[in-house]
């Protein structure tokens, strides 16, 4: 296929030191796993020659920071814990001497008082008082007795495990705040993936004897000082140190293929809008699946098509308050259960990192809005968003009488791919398609469709440049479901991907944001 023939311009990058036989490798997409896969082709490889393309003027996608007025803003909150061990050590040799070590808490708030979170059984039946406990516990026992023989969706999945007094209280009304879609409409794989498989009874006996669980919560994560931003801009810096390209502000518009392989990508130029065509030999895609199914050239089969179309998203928005009061709440963040407001999760980035505030007599809070693209919320005025932010700040009574003095909105698409009834069948459908391109991997949270965290999405990426190097590794089976998010347990094996029955069995796991 003549590839020039489609655009009046063709670039492709540079022989790398002389070498006009080097490898192309693109990469779409700017985040962690993109910027993580780039700087391990030039770590493992010097005939392999990373070329970045990411459509926005900043790096880190979910994961960045943004700056308004000199104020930091974490966008969803990103704590830097993993037990996986080159994951680990890939942070550190990146950003060696700019971690801070934090103090973690996380509460929910619900009924005008805070839980622990993840939740402790104990702390939630003494908060509910002597009447409601007693009715959470005849519930847990009765759930314990019969329960239901399915486990397809999330409102099954949890009241197996907490009863369902417990699944009303503490996990619908947040979790179809999150989604925007009743419980049982959510797949099971969400609980599965992001909810401890706690034993109510066992927690409770623990507790009131003094005996301590084998896996304890961690008490503290390290955190870049000026946000996680920080990791990513230095991810960046060393790409470009090494000789490696990170092309911003350019979009890629058209993958163009042919039976076998990738072939070349199409580049828009966000400024200008100007395009060119890039060839590469191997391709590594982080952006939405969807998207890359949309843009294929040729069009994929009708039937792909049709399944990306079944592929969901949620989208949320932070509306960001400066207020004239130093201490608000010591929390790195809490949830709002409460239903009576739109919010979902109020962050306080004083208790993430000091330096990411320039006035120590002030306070910076981010209001998490769950919404979809187009909606009522999405589509509000920022001036609106800002006077709806805190007048359910002040409904919440959480931060007393402290003034308002600055407000912006950051808006983030496509933040949380869905879990519903038919996205596991969708993607099958894709995936069985895109084995057809060897020479393409997909990495990462939108890459795969999956509600990965950023070290997740690290690890698909190191694992896919092993593939491009010689080795074999399945890029779908690196296990989401390990306990390595917040529970102090063995560490994974330096050098060797943890595995997952693919049908996603049941599985331990503590909740863990973004």
């Amino acid at each position: 296929m003549n590839f020039q023939s489609r655009t009046k311009t063709f670039r492709n990058a540079s022989p790398v030191n002389g070498n006009d036989k080097f490898s192309t490798v693109a990469i779409i997409g700017g985040g962690p796993a993109g910027l993580t896969a780039a700087y391990e082709l030039h770590k493992h490889s010097d005939a392999h020659h990373p070329v970045v393309f990411e459509e926005s003027d900043q790096v880190g996608g979910i994961s960045r920071t943004v700056v308004y007025k000199g104020y930091r803003y974490d966008i969803g909150g990103h704590r830097f814990f993993t037990k996986v061990k080159p994951v680990q050590q890939l942070w550190k040799e990146v950003l060696p001497n700019d971690f801070l070590k934090r103090p973690r808490l996380s509460r929910i708030y619900y009924r005008s008082k805070y839980f622990a979170y993840p939740l402790k059984p104990l702390n939630a039946l003494m908060n509910m008082g002597a009447y409601e406990s007693v009715r959470i516990l005849l519930s847990y026992a009765k759930w314990q007795v019969r329960p239901s023989k399915e486990e397809h969706t999330f409102d099954q999945w949890v009241t197996n495990r907490f009863g369902g007094r417990l699944f009303w209280h503490f996990f619908k009304s947040y979790t179809e705040k999150v989604w925007g879609l009743p419980c049982n409409e959510i797949r099971a794989d969400w609980a599965a993936q992001r909810i401890k498989n706690l034993s109510l009874f066992k927690a409770v006996w623990n507790a009131l004897s003094g005996s301590n669980d084998t896996h304890s919560l961690i008490e503290e994560f390290d955190y870049p000082r000026l946000g996680p931003g920080m990791m990513w801009e230095a991810f960046r810096d060393r790409v470009v140190e090494k000789g490696g390209e990170v092309r911003m502000k350019e979009r890629v518009r058209k993958i163009h293929r042919d039976d076998r392989a990738i072939r070349a990508v199409e580049i828009e130029n966000a400024d200008d809008g100007s395009s060119y065509v890039f060839q590469a030999d191997q391709f590594i895609s982080s952006m939405p699946i969807t998207a890359l199914i949309d843009n294929m050239v040729p069009p994929a089969p009708a039937h792909v098509q049709r399944a990306a179309d079944k592929l969901k998203y949620r989208d949320f928005l932070i509306v960001t308050l400066i207020l004239k009061k130093k201490n608000l709440f010591p929390d790195n963040w809490i949830y709002i259960h409460s239903p009576e407001v739109n919010v979902g999760r109020i962050q306080n980035f004083r208790s993430w990192s000091p330096e990411m505030l320039p006035d120590e007599d002030h306070s910076s809070i981010g209001m998490e809005y769950f919404c979809n693209q187009g909606d009522e919320l999405w589509e509000k005025e920022n001036g609106e968003l800002v006077k709806l932010a805190e007048a359910e700040l002040r409904k919440l009574n959480l931060v007393g009488d402290a003034e308002v003095v600055d407000g912006t909105v950051i808006r983030q698409p496509k933040a949380y791919p869905v879990y519903d009834h038919e996205y596991q069948e969708a993607l099958e459908v894709i995936r069985n398609w895109l084995d057809n391109f060897p020479n393409l991997q997909l990495v990462g949270r939108n890459g795969m469709h999956r509600y990965n965290n950023q070290d997740h999405s690290m690890l698909t990426a190191m694992l896919a440049v092993k593939n491009i190097l010689g080795e074999k590794h399945d890029l779908w089976s690196v296990n989401v479901e390990q306990e390595y998010h917040e529970e102090e347990s063995p560490a994974a094996e330096p050098d060797r991907a943890p595995k997952y029955a693919e049908r996603l069995q049941p599985v331990r796991v503590l909740a863990q944001a973004s």
